[in-house]
């Protein structure tokens, strides 16, 4: 029990400093518009992609402007900005203070009066409150399945009626390919990064009250992300 704990630890202590200090500069260019090589460009595309089908999933439900939505690990903004921008109220929050500066900066340069938004620098079990849909996208990968299990409860218990959730799927293919990864220079080798069966997440979900309703596969050639909607 010790030994998990103190791992939970340094997990949140290693992800804050790496987003504070020599991520933030990568992960603001990867989720931005900023010049990036080959490989970024590709995990770019992909991560956009996941974000405009949860978006589209939102937009079909005819709602948006009627729900509150909890944006938990909400980096650079990406998510957050065309859900506010569709009239949902949003709470966002990261664990890096720098990715919530950016989101603000980034708001302010697309909505004129964000009434709407709220950030917040937090992690992911710091969070209080209560809305109708808990969205974390791409956060999984920086926890082992464990401590990821411990998340994925907290946030169910803030959600209302909607839980969605992204995360690396683990498969041989996959596991090889970020071995592979590891090899890479400089800014497109791979960072440190967790991988989850996806039966153990959607046990995680059912041990919280929720089903899955929706569920979606991003693949490009170096960002894979399996994408779950999952209700009470």
């Amino acid at each position: 029990m010790t030994t998990t704990i103190k791992n939970k630890i340094d997990d949140k202590k290693v992800v804050k400093e790496y987003f504070n200090a020599t991520g933030f500069e990568r992960w603001r260019n990867i989720y931005g518009n900023g010049t990036v090589n080959k490989v970024q460009l590709d995990i770019r595309q992909g991560h956009q992609q996941t974000i405009d089908k949860v978006v589209k999933w939102l937009q079909d439900d005819g709602n948006l402007s009627q729900i509150s939505i909890c944006d938990a690990g909400c980096g650079v903004g990406s998510l957050t900005i065309p859900l506010a921008q569709e009239g949902a109220t949003v709470f966002a929050s990261d664990i890096s203070g720098k990715m919530v500066g950016e989101a603000a900066e980034k708001i302010k340069q697309v909505m004129t009066n964000p009434r709407n938004v709220r950030l917040a620098v937090q992690d992911l079990e710091s969070i209080r409150g209560e809305y109708d849909t808990v969205i974390c996208l791409d956060v999984l990968i920086h926890y082992p399945t464990e401590d990821a299990a411990q998340m994925i409860s907290h946030l169910a218990s803030l959600a209302k009626s909607r839980l969605i959730l992204s995360f690396a799927p683990k498969t041989p293919f996959l596991t090889i390919l970020k071995k592979i990864g590891e090899f890479f220079p400089g800014p497109s080798k791979t960072t440190r990064a967790y991988q989850h069966k996806e039966e153990d997440i959607i046990k995680i979900l059912g041990d919280n009250g929720f089903k899955i309703k929706r569920q979606e596969m991003t693949s490009t050639s170096f960002y894979y992300s399996r994408l779950l909607e999952a209700v009470r």
